[in-house]
């Protein structure tokens, strides 16, 4: 793992997963491509800017011509692909873009791969670490009041999201069996922490219940997902790159399933205990509103990781409980980068969503 190709590292996961492998492995050279879509910011990689052994290269995983070049020029011998469109709600509203992102932009980086690691009998191809695609537990469907999702759970995507990381899941599984290329799956449960936009349900939750705004939860608020803090979720990518088996798939969970609700009502107690009170005293859960639940709304995801414990020797190590009283206080911290992100079409966005 010398020359590290990161896709999307200007994004909530990606730009974690940079600052974890810049302080565990400084010696590595990492290109961070980005296309800088509304959901990345260079704010979340500041610091970075001279840092001799890292280069942000702002474009499109779907552009050939581009990652090939970068493939080439950098001596590309790990892949770290997070690069995707990723807000089911979004997903709705206009698939096109999941699809040709999510898909189009995952084959034209693994032909990019193919290309540069499977014909050359160089130094680079022989010592060729990894290319590791990071996808999602929504690809399994929904489960019932019981059950985990496993490596061996036939898909079954409820989507336009899911159904495209679905088909870029297949594609780089075929690229392995197919090609020989070493590739490696990880699907994760729902992650949370700090750099993350604030579309997703708990950066969402806070900044609206710190300004006393409505805190909009779909259908009854009793939609089960399984919480992963964003450090633990790096830390795994990093022990499956170094032990992680080609053509194997391994799900990282957090072992933390709660409701909705809960996550919603767990931060409004956080806030009201550690921010300043609403001007006029009441309660932040006051600010619940039910609304009407979107479509094809999964009822619940659970994570089964013995496999990635068994073989790879990784467990989460932050329970939710300290996991979500860091985020808040991220969140409360970093006010002004959540001003710099919350622009005008997101809050366009927002409106048309949520009505007033």
């Amino acid at each position: 793992m010398k020359n590290v190709l990161i896709t999307g590292g200007c994004g909530f996961i990606g730009a974690n997963f940079i600052h974890l492998i810049r302080s565990r492995h400084p010696d590595c050279r990492l290109v961070n491509l980005d296309k800088l879509t509304y959901a990345g910011s260079l704010k979340n990689l500041s610091g970075l800017e001279d840092d001799p052994r890292y280069r942000f290269v702002q474009g499109d995983i779907c552009d050939g011509e581009l990652v090939n070049c970068l493939f080439s020029e950098e001596k590309i011998d790990t892949v770290v692909h997070f690069a995707a469109e990723s807000h089911v709600d979004r997903s709705i509203d206009g698939p096109a873009e999941f699809i040709r992102t999510n898909i189009m932009g995952t084959f034209t980086l693994l032909e990019a791969a193919r290309k540069m690691w499977i014909p050359d009998p160089s130094p680079v191809t022989r010592h060729a670490s990894r290319f590791l695609h990071v996808s999602t537990d929504e690809v399994y469907g929904s489960l019932g009041e019981t059950g985990y999702f496993k490596e061996t759970t036939p898909y079954d995507p409820r989507s336009p999201y899911s159904a495209s990381k679905a088909s870029s899941d297949h594609l780089a599984s075929a690229y392995h069996h197919t090609y020989g290329l070493p590739v490696v799956i990880t699907n994760c449960s729902n992650n949370y922490g700090p750099f993350q936009f604030p579309e997703k349900l708990i950066p969402l939750m806070i900044d609206n219940a710190l300004h006393g705004k409505d805190l909009p939860v779909y259908g009854d608020g009793k939609n089960v997902r399984d919480w992963l803090y964003v450090e633990d979720h790096c830390s795994a990518i990093l022990e499956v790159l170094q032990k992680g088996k080609p053509g194997e798939t391994y799900n990282i969970g957090g072992n933390n399933e709660k409701q909705n609700l809960e996550i919603v009502m767990t931060i409004c107690d956080l806030l009201d205990e550690m921010a300043p009170p609403l001007p006029d005293g009441r309660k932040r859960t006051s600010l619940i509103r039910f609304v009407t639940d979107r479509p094809g709304h999964d009822r619940r995801y659970a994570i089964d990781a013995v496999k990635i414990r068994e073989e790879i020797g990784w467990e989460p190590s932050v329970t939710f409980e300290e996991g979500i009283r860091k985020t808040v206080r991220w969140y409360l911290e970093n006010r002004e980068w959540v001003e710099a992100v919350l622009d005008g079409s997101y809050r366009e966005y927002y409106s048309k969503k949520y009505g007033k």
